[in-house]
């Protein structure tokens, strides 16, 4: 491994500084397992700890089915078609991730996968079938078989929240508080995680501060996509599970691989709508403004490579003709309007028809692969404290997520975590928070524009720690995300707000370290400067708080030591 431990010394603020509350006489609501976040991963968890016997309490940052989950328009893959197999399904991961998988946690991951569908099925989940009634299949980049499982061609995270939210709401040890942003972690006295400041409160209503107290407090918060001008994320995707984390100590592993998603609607005016892989399985092909196919050319799958390699391939034919887009063309795709009915309706309120005019599309951020270091059973470096899902780096992913992986993930890593930390309850003595703890009653006067400064942070990290990134660039970003986060320390008020904006900042400083110490390109991190992967950098990077400041380092991949895949 590189010899590249360093320390940064600007440490992370923290929101405490600016509460204006005596967290003493704050409302406190106590549970069993907390679970941060309505997911795929946090809706998972919750149901397998309750089925243990556990009180849950699930926060959601706003409504319950107000997640990434909802939006997701892929599938979910999993080795149950008849020419299928977990070991191959495991095999495909750990090409696509670059030698970066953990051999061990995709090998869990994928053997899972069909108990996991069957799971769901129980639950009430619809899958889309052939006229003989077996499940439809469908292949995407990566994949060497058709395992995609769908609902609604193009809805299956929407059906998934359907199921989950409507199994965790009857559960009658399962409790809801919507509208509630976690703030930040709360320790005893012995340094274990067990509580939580949120604000609590509608958008009709000023939020309030409130306490949380569990034996167990889990991170479902997903990733932050908000970050980035251009993403296919929800604007609650912020980052706050990962700023928390980072805050109470909590070690973050492979940040600066950031998964942009090749193809997302681009028109003026419309919503950034994402167009799934399944289109380009289904036939549709990306052509420049001049109708010229340009994806044979840059790898063997074409279309179906992997999204990193896809991406950069739309980046790079934009910039060499001065486009802000290039083209999906739907002409080979039989019936698109009948198979793709959401994007067909959207297209057609701009008055493209998909049969006869090719879509316009650009790159946008998707997905954060990496996030809080944890292991198969979502536990982290701080006692009391687990991580699920998105915002959770496990390994399963590597350098380079494959389509359709990461609702598989939620799934089975979220079922896993659910039993372990139910198992883990009662094992230790409980402890409360005590006033020594808890923040201050500091106050800013001057006043910070939030938006512009919104604004300015997602304009910089779309520029400068996109799609292709260089040494100079990244510089500049840390310089100006430390200048920017010194205003936020001083000014930034105690609002839901202000607290996301100091969370985005923190989170894209952490990234830009990270991207900034890796000097190879691999996966979904491509340095200009640095165009190929490098052996001796077949590890995961890591970022962690210690008293003396930020510690950037590295940490050994766990798996037989080979080539690196395709992919990279």
């Amino acid at each position: 491994m590189p010899d590249m431990d360093f320390i940064h010394s600007t440490l992370p603020k923290t929101p405490l500084n600016h509460l204006q509350a005596d967290l003493r006489s704050l409302p406190v609501y106590r549970c069993d397992a907390l679970v941060l976040g309505s997911g795929v991963a946090g809706l998972s968890t919750a149901l397998a700890a309750a089925d243990q016997g556990s009180h849950v309490m699930v926060l959601s940052k706003g409504r319950l089915d107000d997640t990434n989950t909802r939006h997701a328009q892929g599938g979910i893959a999993s080795a149950v078609g008849p020419t299928d197999s977990p070991e191959l399904h495991s095999a495909d991961s750990l090409a696509v991730g670059c030698g970066l998988s953990e051999t061990a946690v995709v090998d869990a991951f994928t053997s899972d996968g069909p108990a996991a569908v069957e799971w769901l099925q129980e639950l009430g989940m619809r899958l889309d079938c052939e006229p003989d009634g077996s499940l439809s299949l469908g292949k995407e980049g990566g994949h060497r078989v058709a395992r995609i499982l769908h609902s609604g061609g193009t809805a299956t995270g929407l059906e998934i929240q359907r199921a989950l939210g409507a199994a965790t709401q009857a559960h009658p040890r399962i409790d809801f508080c919507q509208y509630t942003s976690g703030i930040e972690l709360l320790k005893d006295s012995e340094g274990r995680v067990c509580g939580l400041l949120a604000l609590m409160g509608g958008s009709s209503s000023a939020p309030k501060p409130v306490l949380f107290e569990a034996d167990a407090i889990v991170a479902a918060t997903g990733g932050g996509g908000q970050l980035f001008r251009e993403t296919t994320n929800p604007e609650l995707a912020t980052g706050d599970g990962l700023a928390m984390a980072l805050r109470a100590g909590a070690d973050l592993q492979d940040l600066e691989f950031v998964q942009f998603h090749p193809t997302i609607l681009y028109l003026a005016g419309a919503a950034r709508f994402l167009i799934s892989e399944v289109t380009r399985g289904a036939g549709a092909h990306l052509v420049d403004r001049e109708g010229n196919r340009f994806m044979p050319d840059e790898h063997p799958d074409a279309e179906l490579a992997p999204r990193d390699v896809v991406s950069r391939a739309i980046f790079r034919r934009m910039i060499e003709s001065g486009d802000t887009h290039v083209y999906l063309d739907f002409s080979e795709v039989n019936d698109p309007a009948s198979r793709f009915p959401a994007l067909a309706r959207m297209a057609r309120e701009f008055g493209i028809r998909l049969a006869h005019e090719p879509v316009p599309v650009r790159p946008a951020v998707h997905y954060m692969i990496g996030g809080i270091r944890s292991n198969l059973e979502g536990r982290t470096n701080l006692d009391g404290f687990w991580a699920v899902g998105e915002c959770a780096s496990t390994g399963f992913h590597g350098a380079n997520r494959m389509g359709s992986n990461s609702l598989l993930e939620g799934v089975v890593h979220g079922r896993m975590v659910g039993q372990d930390l139910a198992n883990s309850l009662g094992t230790s003595p409980r402890r409360f928070l005590t006033p020594s703890l808890l923040g201050n009653t500091s106050v800013s006067g001057a006043q910070l524009s939030l938006t512009d400064m919104t604004y300015s942070l997602k304009s910089l990290m779309w520029r400068q720690v996109g799609v292709e990134r260089n040494a100079a660039g990244l510089a500049d970003a840390l310089h100006r995300l430390e200048t920017w986060e010194g205003y936020l320390d001083r000014l930034c008020p105690f609002t839901r707000e202000g607290v996301e904006v100091l969370n985005m900042v923190q989170v894209s400083r952490m990234v830009v370290l990270a991207a900034l110490a890796r000097e190879e390109s691999r996966g979904a991190h491509f340095r200009t400067d640095f165009p190929s992967p490098s052996a001796d950098w077949r590890c995961h990077s890591s970022v962690r708080v210690d008293p003396g400041g930020i510690v950037v380092g590295t940490t050994s991949v766990a798996l037989p030591a080979e080539g690196v895949s395709k992919g990279s």
